[in-house]
């Protein structure tokens, strides 16, 4: 995933959200007192509900912004959560790339800190790090995930193009997608289960950040931007990390130094993408197999390509990937495969727990 990256200059900067109320219309025609007489001045309607929300969006903003910061490495920058007092910041494994060593700035600004890496949980693209000196750090409320409504307004908090405690507004535009980010060099990146849409601006630097709800809760993980292959950018459709997956995976860290349980399901299978003679994919071609593994049951050996998972085509290794994301360890799959033959036959695989290491 690479939208995060690139944006090498840091610029101090602050945007705010203002919901505009409309007022009275005023009359610069010299129109006659008596004709002005008439007129009766009548507020327009919504217009406390305009401002009330505009209250709730400014107090959100303030309870929830301190605990926002911007992370820097020498590949670029993103953002990142205080998760508790001592220091641990989550954020995606995409914005810490490779690092080991990062300059974390507090949304208040001053001397950036130094912080370090505690560990990566690639397949799902978080992280964690921690700020070595923690002192006035103002740790997120972290809310449940799996109670979000389509519908709720949401803000997205982070430091977009390094303008930093910039703050975008949306709605929870759909539930429980499944999506898939760009490795570098356009390899395949990592797959989001249960991922949050919202239409709430998510750009290059917002990685890592905060989706928050009108409660002040943080909901989810600013991870992904849609983009069309041939159009580029779609603006207002956003992808976040459920903020369940996100607190699962960093208690693990913190108790475990690692993810111990991943609760992702896996064919125990490397795979690349397999083309035609068009170039076109046909599948995911297998080049390795673990030991011991459902595929290894099954008879899947190197060289096969897979070409469905349940009947659902998988022309990619990210497409595979996907529909993986949608099954958990212990499920029983009929797997589809074209031989180095030319012959085609079906198997059926039970699938393991995808590996949790870094």
């Amino acid at each position: 995933m690479d939208f995060s990256r690139g944006a090498a200059r840091v610029v101090a900067a602050l945007a705010m959200i203002a919901i505009s109320s409309c007022g009275g219309v005023t009359d610069n025609l010299g129109t006659a007192p008596a004709a002005r007489s008439t007129a009766t001045s009548v507020p327009p309607t919504g217009a406390p509900e305009a401002v009330a929300l505009e209250s709730a969006l400014e107090q959100v903003i303030k309870k929830v912004l301190p605990s926002i910061v911007q992370i820097t490495t020498d590949q670029g920058l993103g953002s990142g959560i205080v998760y508790d007092t001592m220091g641990h910041i989550v954020t995606n494994a995409h914005v810490v790339g490779t690092a080991r060593e990062f300059q974390v700035t507090l949304a208040s600004g001053g001397q950036p800190r130094k912080a370090t890496l505690v560990n990566t949980f690639r397949a799902g693209d978080l992280a964690m790090i921690r700020v070595e000196d923690a002192r006035g750090l103002t740790p997120a409320s972290f809310g449940r995930s799996a109670q979000l409504q389509v519908g709720q307004i949401v803000l997205a908090m982070g430091n977009p193009l390094g303008f930093s405690g910039s703050v975008t507004q949306g709605i929870v535009s759909a539930l429980g997608r499944t999506v898939s980010g760009r490795g570098p060099q356009g390899t395949p990146g990592a797959t989001i289960t249960n991922a949050i849409q919202t239409s709430a601006p998510i750009n290059p630097g917002n990685s890592g950040g905060a989706l928050v709800d009108l409660s002040g809760q943080v909901i989810g993980i600013p991870t992904l931007s849609a983009v069309d292959p041939e159009q580029g950018a779609a603006p207002g459709i956003g992808f976040a990390i459920p903020s369940d997956t996100a607190t699962d995976v960093a208690g693990q860290i913190i108790k475990y130094g690692r993810v111990i349980n991943s609760r992702r399901a896996a064919l125990g299978v490397r795979v690349g993408t397999a083309v035609d003679t068009a170039g076109n994919p046909i599948g995911a071609v297998v080049g390795a197999v673990t030991p011991g593994s459902g595929a290894t049951k099954a008879g899947i050996k190197p060289g096969d390509v897979i070409v469905s998972i349940n009947g659902i085509p998988t022309p990619t290794s990210n497409a595979l990937s996907q529909v993986l994301a949608t099954q958990k360890p212990g499920n029983r799959v009929k797997v589809q495969l074209l031989h180095p033959t030319g012959r085609t036959t079906t198997v059926t695989v039970e699938l393991s727990e995808l590996p949790a290491s870094g």
